[in-house]
């Protein structure tokens, strides 16, 4: 299978762009809808719908695969589903409109859905003073 390789960090979406709070990829992986809606669905039940949330990334390279028991050549396989290459540094899910505690744990959740390490990031001039 050539699949290509990922280097380098993230050149682009490795800032907070809408929320107060983020978790952010540490390592190079594809993330399919399938994590993406788990770790979605995580973050809203744990929110229970107050706040608002951000996915920073959309699955839109499809990925190929040939049936079990064909022989090679006879063209490209077809279309498996469809991935997002990450590379470390980039802003998976934004969250704001709730409270620091209450995004830290619903972001953790989310990050436990994905398969890949995160980090919990807040927005530079985030006030805890209000909380």
């Amino acid at each position: 299978m050539q699949n290509g390789r990922s280097k380098g960090n993230a050149q682009r979406g490795n800032q907070l762009a809408f929320g107060s709070f983020g978790i952010k990829s540490m390592d190079t992986i594809w993330l399919t809808g399938r994590q993406l809606e788990a770790a979605r669905v995580a973050v809203t039940r744990y929110m229970q719908r107050q706040g608002q949330i951000w996915i920073r990334v959309f699955p839109d390279k499809p990925i190929t695969k040939k049936p079990l028991d064909v022989r090679m050549g006879k063209g490209k396989g077809d279309v498996e589903g469809y991935v997002f290459p990450v590379t470390p540094g980039r802003i998976i899910i934004e969250a704001d409109g709730v409270p620091f505690a209450v995004a830290k744990e619903a972001l953790r959740l989310a990050a436990q859905k994905l398969p890949v390490t995160t980090k919990f990031v807040v927005r530079r001039d985030y006030d805890f003073k209000n909380e």
